[in-house]
């Protein structure tokens, strides 16, 4: 890959660990921001579906912020779910934070993650107009 693409990185344990960048930056002005869950300063802060898709999200905002975006740049969302039960907790979490931006969204049940107390992760990816 070429310099031009930035990689940024929050310090999170499995970063170094399995060898990812929380985001990525490309050239084109594309960022995309790797999945995220409710994991604050290395612990999970475990709650209800709603709580964990706020946090996850909040995570993956954060990681935006890095580069100069905020939750208006955000063009598509990703949300995994390990429970079909958790559409409408998490689908609430996503309007209150996105209904005036309105990205492509997509929800997807998968049967677990790394941590089953985990039942949301996510995913964004971000737009910076007028790219480099």
């Amino acid at each position: 890959m070429t310099d031009s693409v930035r990689r940024v990185s929050t310090g999170a344990p499995w970063e170094e660990k399995f060898g990812y960048s929380r985001a990525v930056e490309l050239p084109n002005g594309l960022v995309l921001v790797s999945g995220c869950t409710s994991v604050v300063n290395g612990e999970i802060a475990a709650g209800s579906p709603y709580e964990q898709a706020v946090t996850s999200f909040d995570v993956a905002l954060a990681a935006l912020e890095q580069v100069g975006l905020t939750r208006e740049d955000v063009v598509r969302t990703r949300m995994y779910l390990t429970h079909a039960r958790d559409v409408e907790d998490v689908g609430r979490a996503h309007k209150e934070l996105f209904d005036a931006v309105r990205p492509a969204a997509s929800m997807i049940i998968v049967s677990g993650f790394a941590d089953p107390s985990l039942v949301v992760e996510v995913e964004v990816e971000a737009y910076r107009g007028g790219a480099k």
